[in-house]
């Protein structure tokens, strides 16, 4: 079964939740303490990032610093493999364009098959850090990286060769932005993309993070009404530390309704700041849940236990 159809049967709003592949030079044991710990919730699926590289300086022989491309994020396949394979859990690792050619995203696919992986999120991904604009590599848009999918789906490779077997092809989401995406000049124009997404083959559609459900919904309702009837999953994460008040808007363009923020500028400590995120993130899967959407996907950095919480108090 894809994710979709997944989703779909469940009884109840689904649980599921995002992973970042270790820092390199870490084991996954990490990784596992992360599912150990929410696997209790009956996750529907597993979303694996994926991160590109980063130019940095280094020190070489002799002595002088030259610029070098570094992953401090790799295995993510690997990871989504092996998740697959401890727990028996439907894995999703992300495909991007940023910092990857048309040529390694396809050597992805075709190891992504020879594991029986066949759920895909597919994003742009963001700008590296050395970058003052998105500079693609391969794809500039995420949509240009879903034809490529597309492509392979039919069983074409990117020279036109033919694929000798075609097997089940990948099920795939995307995302969109309540809050409209950082470079959209407008909601419409939001919109105009989500939908084009999903006439192309998206699935579903998955949030970035919001904190204000009022915008949810007022998202949801435009995209029914542009036609787009596939399940739009909401994204959540708990605030767990102070600065985070001003650092995630800022990250992520998603507005912090005032009373929420009136409650975490309260907040002395960063402990205290991370119960006013389980609060509120509680009321907000609630009021959710309440509404029926099919499925809330929680974004766990440096939030499992306070995910935890959350879920406890509503699943």
């Amino acid at each position: 079964m894809s994710i979709v159809d997944i989703i779909k049967s469940s009884k109840k709003t689904a649980f599921s939740f995002e992973l970042l592949p270790p820092l390199k030079g870490n084991g996954i044991k990490g990784v596992y303490k992360t599912i150990d710990t929410l696997r209790e919730f009956d996750p529907k699926y597993i979303n694996i990032t994926t991160h590109r590289s980063e130019l940095v300086f280094r020190e070489n022989q002799q002595g002088l610093f030259e610029q070098v491309a570094i992953r401090k994020r790799p295995g993510t396949v690997a990871v989504a493999a092996a998740i697959k394979n401890k727990y028996n859990i439907p894995v999703v690792p992300h495909i991007i364009c940023s910092g990857f050619t048309k040529e390694e995203t396809e050597y992805v696919l075709i190891d992504l098959k020879f594991l029986n992986i066949n759920d895909l999120l597919l994003l742009r991904g963001d700008k590296a850090k050395h970058e003052v604009s998105f500079t693609p590599t391969g794809h500039a848009y995420a949509t240009e990286l879903q034809e490529q999918v597309n492509r392979f789906n039919e069983g074409y490779f990117l020279d036109g060769s033919k694929m000798r077997e075609i097997d089940e092809p990948f099920s795939y989401g995307m995302a969109c932005y309540p809050e409209k995406h950082e470079e959209a000049p407008n909601l419409e124009s939001e919109l105009y993309w989500a939908k084009k997404k999903v006439d192309n083959g998206a699935e579903y559609l998955v949030t970035q993070m919001f904190f204000d459900n009022s915008k949810y919904f007022y998202f949801v309702e435009k995209c029914r009404e542009k036609g787009i009837n596939v399940p739009i999953i909401p994204g959540l994460k708990p605030i767990t530390l102070k600065n985070q008040l001003t650092v995630l808007p800022k990250i992520f363009k998603s507005e912090i309704p005032e009373d929420f923020a009136r409650a975490l500028r309260k907040a002395k400590t960063d402990e205290e700041a991370a119960e006013v995120g389980v609060e509120w993130c509680t009321l907000q899967a609630k009021e959710l849940i309440a509404r029926g959407v099919p499925s809330i996907h929680f974004y766990s950095l440096m939030a499992t236990e306070s995910v935890k919480r959350v879920a406890q108090n509503v699943y």
